[in-house]
C-alpha cells in the first residue's frame, strides 16, 4: 500500500458511518458497542487501517497488549506513514516495559512529526525508565516552558528532579503543579513520599478542602487520604492518620482486587516442584552469566539502602526495579500449549520443568541483553532491586544459576504497616489490607525458607534491623558473599549522588538511622488483623 493510498484509507475513515460510529464508542468508553463495529468493518475490508488502529486501541484499553501490540504493527505494514498508529504502538510497548523499542518508535513518529508535546511527554518518561534522566529533564524543561499550566508536566517534572536528588527543585516542581490544580491528590502524596516535607497548616487545610471536593475522583481521593496519613502521623495525630491510611488503602484496595490464595497457590507449587532432585536434573542449564546481583524481599524492607550501599563500591552498578525477570517468566507462562496452560499455582514453574537446557540458557542470555540498557557503566556487575522477584526465584536459579540473591528483611510489623502506609504507583495489590499483607509476608517468608532449605547458601539474607546495629560488620559479611573487597565507599554511602527511584530515595541520601524502627507502635491496636495473618512470624523474627 503506498503512502497515498494509505491517506485515502484514513480520510475514507473519516466518510464511514460505522466507523464514526465506534469513534465514538470508543471515546465514550462503550467498548462493547465499538467492537462488533469495528469486526463489521473488518470483515469487508481486513485492510482497513483506520479500523485495525481502532481495534488496537480497544484491545489495548481491555489489556491485550500483545494483541494490540501485533493490530498496530499490521496497521504499519500496511500503511508505514500512519503516524497514529506508530505513537500508538510506542504506548503499548512502554505498557510492556519494552522502553528502548517504545523510544524507536517515538523518535520514527517525532522525525516526521518533529513538534509534538504529547509524544515529547512519552518520550521524556521512558527515558526515565532507561536511566536517560539528563534527556528527559530537558524534555520536560522545554514542556513546562510551552505549557506552564499543565499541572501534571509539572508533577514529573518533579518525579525526575527527584529520581536526581535535586529535591529542593522537585518540590517547587510539586507546588507549582498544585498551583495549577489543588485538588490533584497525586502531587500531594508525592510530596509526602519525599519522606522528608513537613506539611504546614495550611497545607493541611488545603487537602482537607480538596478532599471535600464534591467531584473528586478516588484516585485523587486515596492519594490525598496517604498525604493526609503522612501529615498527621508528623504531628502525633495517630488516631487520624490511621483512619487516612485505612481510607486509602480501602479504596486502593477496592480497586485492585488482590486475592491472597492465588500468592499462597503459587508458593505451595514451588515447594512442591523445586526440590533437590529438580534442580540436581537441571544442573548445569542456564546462562553462566555472574553479573547480576538480585536483592528481594518485601517492599519497605531496606532493599533500596542495600543497594545504595553496594552501588557505593567501584565493582558494583546500580540499576532500578527491573520489570525483566517477571515478564519473561509470564511470558513463557503464556506461552505453554499456545497460551491454554492452566493458570495455577506457579504458571511459570510449569513452563520451565520441560525445557531443554538450552532454551533455559538462551533466557539467561535474553535476561542480560534485555538489562544492558539499564547499564550506564563498565562495571562487572550490577543490581536488580524488584523485590517481588522473590516470587520467581526458581526461574532465576534455572536461567542464571551464576546470579547472586540477597534477601532483604525487616521486622514483619515495621515493613508490613510501612507498607500500609505507602501508596505504589503500580503493582503491590497485596499491601492495601492488613490481612492480605500479613498473608503475603508470611508465603515470601515460607519460600525462602525453602530455598535456604533445597539450597543452602544460595541466599544472602540481610537483616534490617542488624544492619544499622552494626553496618560495618554486616556490610563486610555482605561484600566477602558477593565475592569483592571491602571498600569504604560504602560505609559512606550517603554521599553517592546515584539516581534513585523509589520511595527510599531521599532517606537512603542519609547515614544510617532508626528513624523507622518501631513505626507500628502507636497503632498496635489497629494491628489485630495484620498479627493474625502473620501468625508467629513477627514474634519469632529474625527467626523463622
Amino acid at each position: 500500500m503506498t503512502v497515498d493510498t494509505a491517506r485515502q484509507s484514513i480520510d475514507a475513515a473519516l466518510r464511514n458511518p460505522q466507523l464514526i460510529e465506534a469513534a465514538l464508542a470508543l471515546s465514550e468508553d462503550r467498548l462493547h458497542d465499538a467492537e462488533p463495529l469495528l469486526r463489521g468493518t473488518l470483515r469487508e475490508d481486513p485492510t482497513d487501517v483506520a479500523a485495525i488502529r481502532m481495534m488496537a486501541e480497544l484491545a489495548a484499553r481491555i489489556g491485550r497488549l500483545k494483541d494490540s501490540e501485533a493490530l498496530l504493527r499490521r496497521a504499519l505494514e500496511l500503511a508505514p506513514s500512519f503516524g497514529a498508529a506508530r505513537a500508538n504502538l510506542a504506548t503499548v510497548l512502554y505498557k510492556q516495559n519494552r522502553f528502548p523499542e517504545a523510544l524507536e518508535q517515538l523518535d520514527a513518529v517525532l522525525a516526521v512529526e518533529g513538534d509534538n508535546p504529547a509524544q515529547q511527554n512519552l518520550k521524556a518518561a521512558a527515558l526515565g525508565r532507561i536511566g536517560g534522566y539528563a534527556e528527559a529533564i530537558g524534555l520536560y524543561r522545554d514542556l513546562i516552558e510551552r505549557f506552564p499550566d499543565h499541572a501534571k508536566l509539572w508533577m514529573s517534572f518533579g518525579h525526575m528532579l527527584k529520581t536526581v536528588g535535586e529535591q529542593d527543585s522537585s518540590i517547587a516542581a510539586y507546588r507549582r503543579a498544585l498551583k495549577v490544580e489543588p485538588t490533584l491528590g497525586e502531587v500531594w502524596w508525592s510530596l509526602a513520599n519525599l519522606k522528608t516535607v513537613q506539611f504546614s497548616d495550611e497545607d493541611m487545610t488545603a487537602m482537607q478542602a480538596a478532599l471535600s471536593n464534591a467531584g473528586l475522583s478516588d484516585e485523587d481521593k486515596f492519594h490525598l487520604h496517604f498525604a493526609l496519613g503522612k501529615a498527621s502521623e508528623d504531628r502525633a495525630f495517630f488516631e487520624e492518620a490511621f483512619a487516612h491510611y485505612a481510607a486509602g488503602n480501602a479504596l486502593r484496595s477496592a480497586e485492585l482486587q488482590h486475592e491472597p490464595d492465588t500468592v499462597t497457590a503459587q508458593v505451595d507449587h514451588v515447594v512442591r516442584t523445586v526440590t533437590p532432585e529438580f534442580l540436581a536434573a537441571r544442573k548445569g542449564a542456564g546462562h553462566r552469566a555472574a553479573d547480576p546481583i538480585f536483592i528481594i524481599g518485601m517492599p519497605r524492607a531496606g532493599s533500596t539502602l542495600i543497594e545504595q550501599i553496594l552501588s557505593s563500591h567501584s565493582l558494583i552498578e546500580g540499576t532500578m526495579e527491573l520489570p525483566d525477570i517477571p515478564a519473561m517468566a509470564m511470558r513463557e507462562a503464556r506461552e505453554l500449549e499456545g497460551g491454554k496452560g492452566k493458570d495455577v499455582g506457579a504458571p511459570w514453574l510449569a513452563a520451565v520443568a520441560d525445557m531443554a537446557p538450552e532454551r533455559l540458557t538462551a533466557l539467561g542470555a535474553e535476561y542480560i541483553e534485555r538489562t544492558q540498557i539499564q547499564r550506564k557503566t563498565a562495571k562487572p556487575f550490577f543490581i536488580d532491586k524488584l523485590p517481588n522477584n522473590w516470587a520467581y526465584l526458581g526461574f532465576i536459579r534455572l536461567i542464571l544459576p551464576s546470579a547472586k540473591i540477597i534477601d532483604a528483611r525487616r521486622h514483619p510489623l515495621d515493613c508490613c504497616f510501612s507498607n500500609f502506609r505507602q501508596h505504589f504507583a503500580k503493582g503491590q495489590a497485596f499491601s492495601y489490607d492488613l490481612t492480605h499483607m500479613g498473608r503475603y509476608y508470611s508465603d515470601y517468608v515460607r519460600a525462602m525458607a525453602h530455598f535456604d532449605a533445597v539450597l543452602p547458601g544460595y541466599v544472602h539474607r540481610v537483616i534490617h534491623e542488624e544492619l544499622l546495629e552494626d553496618p560495618e560488620g554486616e556490610i563486610r559479611r555482605l561484600l566477602a558473599f558477593l565475592d569483592v573487597p571491602f571498600e569504604e565507599d560504602c560505609l559512606n554511602f550517603h554521599a553517592n549522588t546515584r539516581a534513585v527511584r523509589t520511595a527510599s530515595s531521599e532517606q537512603v541520601r542519609r547515614p544510617i538511622n532508626r528513624d523507622g524502627v518501631d513505626q507500628w507502635k502507636p497503632y498496635e491496636h489497629h494491628l489485630d488483623p495484620l498479627k493474625t495473618a502473620l501468625g508467629s512470624t513477627w514474634i519469632t523474627y529474625p527467626a523463622l
